[in-house]
């Protein structure tokens, strides 16, 4: 299927690895030019010296998105369009797991800053020019735990719960629904990536079992017996990005295998 997105600009954060690079990935074999943001250079650069060899403009920004100079550095990369990107994939890595009470109030900030109030400045950067042009696309990244909560990681629920709600209200404006611009979240459930490991490895310790034990352990709660991966929730994200997805906005779109047996 041709997803009418040839020629367009996309930023898509966190693109060196896991989810982000799968959205990268899946964005460019639809012809999208690319601006791809993280943290880490190397990786970076890693990851788009192969996104090049599917034949669209890809250009880096290795910055930390959190901060206003990094998103200002991504605005005014050479070669990129500015502040006129025709999609946007926000997707920032979460807070780490814990117990609330060993967290203060600075980890509770940082946590909404990169998680909430991040891709909020994205949206608020770009959204009203896709408007104008009759043609936008946000997707955010978040997590399955918006809609099945996970005690150990209480930072991510309050702060991707956040930005669930202010998406619910934004993406129904008529300013924006009404001239061919949706929002939407991606929620991933377990998916084989490093951010996974690490939460195992979280178990291991605790457990004293080894890792392969855990991983299958964590499989057989999963109604798909497997872990998704990383291209096949890239596809999900060029799909909310397509042309043929304009009737789709303000919604949570759930990618677990099943694991998420609750009716809403």
């Amino acid at each position: 299927m041709d997803l009418g997105l040839q020629g367009k600009w996309a930023l898509v954060g966190g693109a060196s690895k896991g989810l982000g690079l799968g959205c990268a990935q899946s964005l460019a074999r639809e012809g999208v030019h690319l601006v791809i943001v993280a943290r880490g250079a190397e990786a970076l650069e890693t990851a788009a010296a192969e996104l090049r060899e599917l034949g669209t403009t890809i250009l880096t920004v290795a910055v930390d998105i959190t901060t206003s100079a990094g998103r200002e550095a991504i605005w005014s990369v050479e070669g990129g369009p500015g502040k006129r990107f025709d999609i946007v994939v926000t997707n920032a890595g979460g807070p780490p797991p814990g117990d609330f009470r060993h967290w203060e109030r600075d980890d509770w900030i940082k946590a909404v800053d990169a998680n909430m109030l991040t891709p909020i400045e994205l949206i608020k950067a770009t959204v009203d020019g896709m408007a104008e042009r009759g043609f936008g696309r946000i997707v955010n990244i978040t997590s399955s735990a918006v809609k099945a909560p996970i005690d150990i990681l209480g930072l991510s629920n309050g702060a991707r719960s956040g930005l669930t709600g202010f998406v619910a209200g934004l993406a129904r404006t008529p300013k924006l629904a009404a001239n061919n611009v949706t929002i939407n979240n991606l929620l991933p459930g377990a998916y084989d990536t490093d951010r996974l490991r690490s939460t195992m490895q979280g178990a291991v310790e605790k457990t004293g079992q080894s890792m392969a034990v855990i991983a299958e352990a964590r499989k057989q709660t999963i109604p798909a017996q497997r872990f998704g991966h990383p291209q096949e929730f890239g596809d999900t994200c060029a799909f909310l990005c397509s042309a043929q997805a304009g009737y789709i906005t303000g919604q949570n779109i759930l990618t677990d295998g099943g694991a998420y047996s609750g009716t809403y």
